[in-house]
């Protein structure tokens, strides 16, 4: 194991920003830290990192406990949310700077500046000043700062928060290539669930200083564990459903009946449930069409064209309102439609729990 984290706890005065929070990373790992601002992903950066010493617990780096341990002997790059580029020293000595706490000669730190440099692609930009190159390029270079000195872990905290969406997509690539490259052990920290998934080999999700939940992207994706990871990894319907009955569990939602034999939920008959569906997984078609599964009728109320898909908002005879995701043109605001209910995409939580 590359990065531990065993019992890390964090206190500011009477406030509990990191909560009892263990976490591993193996070797060329590619974790993504995801979760809301403020739910502790930074003070576990700054605690990995050296500039916290947290309140309880142990930061263990190749199995030495480096808790107590200052930053400059740490092996650990760390690219910050906003640039940190001295910007009276070109590229290259940007670079280099990273490699001043290093006991390396002079030909061998411009060797490293010259390689990192050449792996972000800037390998002409190194007697640049930060001021003439821009958003994206300035954060390449700090990922080839933070890159040199050949960390043992790379911390990216929020690293494309301050970038436009289509700038953030190409440097979103360019860290998934870098890292690929260098296979160096990384932790990216991020409240975006699209750059999220994008990259990430492993997910952890936080909330309110405490992990809730940890697995393949994907996985999480598709069969969330609890309501907020459902709720927040993604788009998703939230659902109100009774109990009807048990083995399998069959639930009332939206008024239709749906037996959900996969369900985790063990819930006597009128136990009130939360159900979620993803808005991919559901299915207009016409009140009339004579199709087998579980369906509600209802009323489109709203037509988005969001490019690449259309959203489509329908109301349900029960008053909830229902989010489609549709490749095609659909039916116009104003028309009836059954809406196709799959029960192998609901996932069911008690509605007085997690």
């Amino acid at each position: 194991m590359t990065l531990e984290l065993d019992g890390l706890t964090h206190r500011y005065g009477g406030e509990t920003a990191v909560d009892d929070v263990s976490l591993g990373l193996e070797s060329g790992e590619l974790l993504a830290l995801l979760g809301p601002s403020g739910c502790g992903k930074t003070t576990i950066v700054q605690a990995i990192a050296g500039h916290v010493r947290p309140t309880d617990g142990r930061v263990l780096l190749r199995g030495a406990d480096v808790t107590d341990a200052p930053p400059e002997s740490r092996r650990v790059g760390l690219v910050f949310q906003r640039s940190t580029l001295y910007p009276h020293m070109t590229v290259g000595e940007n670079v280099a700077y990273g490699l001043a706490a290093r006991e390396i000669s002079p030909d061998r730190r411009d060797e490293l500046v010259a390689e990192y440099l050449e792996l972000v692609g800037l390998d002409d930009a190194r007697s640049a000043s930060p001021a003439a190159l821009s958003g994206g390029q300035r954060r390449r270079v700090e990922l080839a700062r933070a890159l040199a000195p050949q960390p043992d872990v790379l911390l990216l905290d929020e690293p494309l928060s301050a970038l436009d969406r289509s700038l953030r997509d190409r440097l979103r690539e360019e860290i998934a290539r870098v890292q690929r490259e260098t296979g160096v052990t990384t932790l990216f920290v991020t409240h975006d669930q699209r750059d999220a998934m994008a990259l990430a080999d492993r997910l952890a999700v936080m909330r309110d200083g405490r992990i809730e939940a940890t697995g393949q992207p994907r996985a999480l994706y598709d069969d969330p564990p609890t309501r907020f990871v459902a709720s927040f990894l993604g788009r998703s319907n939230a659902l109100s459903a009774a109990v009807l009955g048990r083995d399998p569990l069959r639930v009332s939602v939206c008024g239709a009946e749906i037996a959900l034999p996969a369900a985790r939920v063990d819930a006597a008959a009128g136990t009130r449930l939360v159900c979620h569906v993803r808005p991919e997984d559901l299915e207009i078609r016409p009140t009339d069409a004579d199709r087998p599964g579980p369906s509600v009728s209802g009323e489109i109320v709203d037509v988005t064209d969001a490019g690449r898909r259309y959203d489509v908002t329908v109301r349900t005879a029960t008053g909830e309102e229902l989010s489609v995701e549709r490749p095609e043109p659909p039916p116009a605001a104003g028309r009836t439609v059954s809406v196709r209910l799959p029960p192998e995409a609901v996932t069911a939580f008690r509605a007085d729990g997690e």
